[in-house]
């Protein structure tokens, strides 16, 4: 796999918990690792200092950003190949282009210029509305040598048709790496002006939501499922609010999967509710997975 996995460091604590989950990714997909800082010192210290200034302290700053970061992930992963670079540009449109060529992106749930009270770091946020690859934003509490296998599940959530191809095969490639159960839910809920008072008909409504929730997954699952033979796949249709119920069962999960549509001639992605949700509230890593409507 020629495709690196790009982290956004910054220094901060998530950031650094971030680079050791993506440093033991890297070492399933037998995949590089390109560990990037993103600063605009230029604009604030001057672009045109001679060179024999030498560099400037907010260069220097970031150059010791990332070569700390460099020597974390060599730590922990001594076998995975480990580059880091500096880039000159704002955060957010620094991580979208490195995204065009990357496998996938991990990120920590806020940086350093992040208020402490928000629930999700703008850049976080903004970069996994717009990636091109798969991103991954660590939610959810770390260890200072996180487990990314603790619970030994991953946990998909099922949108609409075929919206939720791509997230399927991630998902189902992600349990197979590392070995452990994948969980598929649909949620379903039915209507309040769908149910009756009478007693000869008060559970039907709810069962043909139920069952079209069962289709609904297993026409989503099954294909991908036959490809995969070997992973544990367990199928579930609980009733309740997709978002209520995927943040209930990220309390179990090491990995959340969640799809988010992009279509034609839209800039970005549209992340959709239950999407924007996780990424603010999951008690687990979240994957943002995009597919193309």
């Amino acid at each position: 796999m020629d495709k690196p996995l790009v982290v956004g460091v910054d220094g901060s604590e998530p950031s650094l918990h971030a680079v050791d989950w993506a440093a033991d990714e890297a070492a399933l997909r037998g995949a590089p690792l390109r560990l990037v800082y993103a600063s605009m010192w230029e604009q604030y210290e001057g672009a045109a200092l001679s060179p024999d200034l030498g560099r400037t302290s907010e260069r220097i700053h970031a150059d010791r950003i990332v070569e700390a970061a460099g020597r974390r992930a060599q730590r922990r992963r001594p076998d995975v190949k480990t580059v880091t670079e500096v880039l000159r540009d704002a955060p957010v449109p620094a991580l979208v282009r490195e995204a065009r060529t990357a496998s996938l992106l991990v990120l920590g749930s806020r940086g350093r210029g992040d208020i402490a009270e928000l629930l999700l770091g703008s850049v976080s946020l903004a970069v996994a509305a717009h990636a091109d690859c798969p991103v991954i934003v660590l939610r959810g509490r770390h260890e200072p040598q996180p487990d990314f296998a603790a619970h030994g599940r991953i946990l998909l959530g099922v949108g609409e048709g075929k919206r939720s191809s791509a997230g399927v095969r991630f998902a189902f490639d992600e349990a197979k790496r590392r070995g452990v159960v994948l969980e598929a839910v649909r949620a379903w809920r039915c209507p309040a002006h769908e149910s009756t008072d009478h007693p000869l008909l008060a559970g039907e409504p709810a069962r043909l939501h139920e069952q079209q929730a069962v289709e609904t997954l297993a026409e989503a699952v099954d294909e991908t499922a036959a490809e995969y033979p070997t992973v544990d796949l367990r199928c579930r249709t609980p009733e309740g609010t997709a978002r209520k119920v995927l943040l209930d069962a990220s309390a179990s999960a090491d990995l959340l999967v969640v799809g988010a549509r992009r279509r034609n001639g839209h800039f970005g992605l549209q992340l959709g509710r239950v999407a924007h949700t996780a990424l603010h509230h999951s008690a687990c890593p979240v994957a943002v997975v995009p597919g193309i409507e």
